[in-house]
This record gives structure tokens, sequence and C-alpha cells, in this order.
């Protein structure tokens, strides 16, 4: 199963905007990942609402995974990987987009 861990670097962490912007670039992926804290139960991280109730707040530590079981048709490993690379870069930059 592909897994990065981040740091959420913004202010205010995965609220309002910076939510927004990071599910639609997990949904622009079109993977399935997922995102907890260390020890939590994973939420869809193409869900703003579910993204948004898990209180992902500045400087948390999270995980980013793709069942490798549920990758679509088409997708590999690799993607899920580099998809999972660009989304943890998001998410430690200092300001979304």
């Amino acid at each position: 199963m592909p897994e990065h861990k981040a740091i959420v670097a913004a202010e205010i962490g995965l609220h309002a905007r910076a939510a927004a912007v990071f599910v639609r670039a997990v949904t622009d992926t079109g993977l399935p990942v997922t995102i907890r804290k260390p020890g939590q139960h994973p939420v869809d991280a193409r869900s703003l609402l579910e993204v948004m109730t898990e209180d992902f707040g500045h400087g948390c530590e999270v995980l980013l995974e793709v069942s490798a079981d549920a990758l679509p048709a088409g997708s590999t490993v690799r993607d899920a990987e580099g998809a999972l690379a660009a989304l943890s870069a998001l998410l430690q930059a200092s300001e979304s987009r």
C-alpha cells in the first residue's frame, strides 16, 4: 500500500479554503486516497466534509494512503506514489494556492 507522511503547514490547518484546495487536488488524481493522523482511522480525502471534521490542524502529522487493491484500472503503484508525493508537498506548503 503506497503511503506518504506530511505535516500540515497551513496556519489554520485543513479548514475552509486549504481543505477545499487539498480535496480538489486529491480528486484530480482519480485515486482513492485516504488521510489520517497516526493511530487514527482513515477518512476519504476526496470528501471535504470528512477532511474538515477530522481537525487536521497546523503542524499535524498526517498519513496519506492508497490501497493497492483499490487502484483504478490503468493506474499503477508508481502512479499512486507520485500522486501521494505531490499531495504531501501541497500539504507541506506554507500556503495553499
